[in-house]
């Protein structure tokens, strides 16, 4: 009895696990991507609504911008305005969507906190 032509089903059964193991990874690559980006618009918010608790101007729209720029929509700002000189942190969240193969459309979130000391305006 000859077996001819089971190599070739054990070729394919490997191309397509290999197939497979590549989709998954395509889609953990996804997921890093867009978590890395999502933590890079949450810095980038903060670190840009910071100033404006202390100065003119409105912090939450400029959180909300530098999230845009950065391919995220601003979920939280946690960015009251405060004219004294006190130390303060600003805490902003920021969600980024991403389409994986499989699972389809995902949001990742991020947060991040920026300190600003209005004293370090006067050189102190």
């Amino acid at each position: 009895m000859t077996e001819r032509g089971s190599a070739t089903i054990v070729a394919i059964a490997l191309v397509s696990g290999l197939t497979l193991v590549a989709g998954g990874l395509v889609g953990v690559a996804r997921l890093v991507a867009a978590q890395v980006q999502a933590t890079a618009a949450a810095d980038a918010a903060a670190l840009a609504a910071a100033p404006l608790t202390f100065l003119p101007g409105d912090p939450r729209g400029e959180a909300r911008d530098y999230a845009s720029a950065n391919g995220a929509r601003l979920t939280a700002c946690v960015c009251w305005s405060d004219t004294s000189f006190r130390s303060r942190v600003v805490t902003v969240t920021v969600a980024k969507e991403v389409v994986v193969p499989v699972f389809g459309s995902l949001v990742v979130k991020a947060r991040a906190a920026a300190e600003f000391d209005p004293m370090d305006l006067l050189g102190g």
